[in-house]
């Protein structure tokens, strides 16, 4: 069971993708898209949240593109899913039962936290260094 949407998982690889990217050379949504098998009209919305958010940095011109707005080990994975819109910040209660309102959404409240600890753990230097060993000859793989 997938605990994370799809949208969520692809802002993630885009801001790798980004990450990877050498120093003063932006990527433009139209690679990062076909890199992930995407048409650029699903993937730029969440671009631009991105660019709002503080983590990207939209460069506009023949040459522009996105490239990362603050450092690498200062971006968390649930930095990117909370940019994205993937993670859910409202506290608007559920209209119901005694049950859900005392039992279930605590609960899951307490384990959506949890999660949200867990994935701000995950910095974005570690994914993106991850990532680039793939590319290497003889590379390591990734983490797990």
């Amino acid at each position: 069971m997938p605990l994370l949407p799809r949208k969520g998982v692809l802002a993630v690889a885009a801001v790798i993708d980004v990450a990877m990217q050498a120093h003063g050379q932006p990527i433009s949504a139209k690679a990062l898209a076909a890199r992930h098998g995407l048409p650029p009209r699903h993937l730029e919305p969440v671009l631009q949240a991105l660019v709002r958010c503080g983590i990207l940095k939209g460069i506009r011109g023949p040459r522009g593109g996105y490239e990362l707005a603050r450092d690498r080990r200062r971006v968390t994975a649930n930095d990117i899913l909370r940019a994205a819109g993937t993670v859910d910040e409202s506290e608007t209660p559920l209209a119901g039962s005694e049950l859900l309102d005392k039992i279930v959404l605590p609960a899951m409240a307490h384990a959506e936290q949890e999660f949200g600890i867990a994935l701000a753990r995950i910095n974005l230097e570690d994914m993106a260094r991850d990532a680039q060993a793939l590319h290497k000859p003889g590379g390591r793989g990734v983490r797990t």
